[in-house]
């Protein structure tokens, strides 16, 4: 049984990448399988779906940014920044993953379209929690901020434009 699951989980491996790299539209099953090594009625063994590939890709990537955001553990005035450098060192370990979230606001698919906005929500509502129970003053805007913040500093990555994240005048 562990060979099944570790087949499945290999499924998932490769179809973070080849979504991060094509997008939802033109990523597809045949190309997942072909990427594992495997069939692709081998892959609609585990998946009926793309949709349903898709969804298990992202709730692994989107469980992964979870536990990390609620295992930060900072004093109130350091929360933020260390939950910050939580998520930069998962966008340096997961990049794939998180180029993946970052995309999947943008799948007009309805089906996929409410799972990745109960998926938002979700963080958004933990981020709210820790905020509140750190005492951070209007803890719904600073996740919002917070959660803003991380989704520009994703596009700054993925684009290369590190100019994106200057805040200040930096001419002085």
């Amino acid at each position: 049984m562990a060979g099944h699951e570790d087949r499945k989980e290999q499924i998932i491996d490769k179809a973070v990448g080849i979504f991060a790299e094509l997008g939802y539209y033109k990523a597809t099953t045949a190309q997942v399988a072909k990427a594992v090594g495997v069939t692709q009625p081998y892959v609609f063994h585990f998946f009926k779906n793309k949709e349903e590939l898709f969804k298990a890709v992202i709730d692994r990537a989107i469980t992964r940014i979870y536990e990390t955001f609620t295992q930060v553990e900072a004093p109130s005035d350091r929360l933020m920044e260390t939950m910050g450098h939580a998520f930069l060192q998962i966008m340096e370990s997961h990049r794939a993953e998180i180029i993946m979230v970052m995309q999947a606001h943008a799948i007009s698919e309805p089906m996929i379209r409410e799972y990745v906005s109960e998926k938002f929500r979700m963080i958004h509502e933990s981020i709210i929690a820790k905020f509140e129970r750190a005492g951070i003053p209007n803890a719904k805007a600073a996740a919002s901020q917070f959660i803003g913040m991380g989704l520009l500093i994703t596009v700054s990555e993925v684009l290369n434009l590190p100019q994106l994240l200057h805040f200040k005048d930096q001419t002085k």
